[in-house]
């Protein structure tokens, strides 16, 4: 779908992957719809827009709030008129804890916003979708969703299913107007630590490849120009993804070996 003239709900977009989408976005010349639980988020990205700011609607809101977010799309299309595309961005981590070590209230927080969150978000939207000439489903799930990292069991649980539901969404949509691309994340500076209230820490003798999110959204976004089903963000991402289909155990083991000490 070219994204030109397009109206697009991004999530997420007061910091990061989100906030650098939707400035991405408003160069390529479509419309954007900012939501984000942190309001002084959304000013941030505003600011940044600068002149390109017309085209920018901001939406405090919590994804959890299912009542909220079921009326996010008629507040979207009093300001927009139409809703084209939808990105599920938001996301969060677990605490760096072992899967026992994890109280009830963090693993059903990372569950809600992860997973839930792109659920509500999704079915709130997807009508209005369906009734366009052409429009797209992004979801960001990441690469822990097909590898396992030591301390966010529960993360990467959360992010398999989003895969899941998005690689079933793509089926169940064939032969509709809308496309869907599922977007597989590497390591990327996008602060998700600090916004999920979460200390991280130190991947001491590491050497990972970090994605800027200003270059990680330019290539989402030219995926979605393309309608691609599948997007691979980072060098480690695009490996390990190699690596797991050779050796899922091999795959593993790795991560495990070079992410262990973070629970020591």
């Amino acid at each position: 779908m070219r994204l030109a003239g397009k109206v697009v709900v991004v999530t997420g977009a007061g910091s990061g992957l989100g906030q650098a989408l939707a400035l991405e976005l408003l160069r390529r010349g479509a419309r954007v719809a900012a939501v984000d639980l942190r309001s002084e988020g959304l000013q941030e990205t505003m600011a940044k827009a600068g002149s390109l700011g017309e085209g920018l609607s901001l939406h405090p809101l919590d994804i959890t709030d299912k009542e909220k977010v079921a009326a996010l799309p008629e507040e979207v299309e009093r300001v927009h008129g139409q809703v084209d595309g939808l990105i599920n961005n938001a996301g969060i981590i677990q605490p760096f804890k072992r899967l026992l070590d994890l109280d009830e209230a963090a693993m059903e927080r990372v569950m809600r916003v992860n997973f839930w969150g792109t659920l509500h978000m999704t079915r709130a939207f997807l009508p209005r979708l369906l009734k366009r000439p052409e429009a797209h489903l992004v979801n960001v799930s990441s690469m822990g969703a097909f590898v396992p990292v030591p301390g966010q069991a529960l993360y990467g649980a959360s992010k398999a299913a989003v895969m899941l539901l998005t690689e079933a969404l793509w089926a169940e949509l064939q032969g509709t107007p809308v496309r869907v691309t599922l977007v597989l994340p590497g390591a990327m500076r996008t602060g998700i630590a600090e916004h999920s209230g979460v200390e991280a820490p130190r991947a001491e003798g590491a050497k990972v490849p970090v994605l800027e999110p200003e270059v990680a959204a330019k290539r989402l976004l030219d995926a979605v120009e393309r309608d691609a089903f599948r997007v691979l963000l980072g060098r480690d991402a695009q490996t390990m993804d190699l690596l797991y289909r050779l050796s899922p155990a091999l795959a593993a083991r790795i991560v495990q070996r070079r992410m262990a000490h973070l629970l020591t």
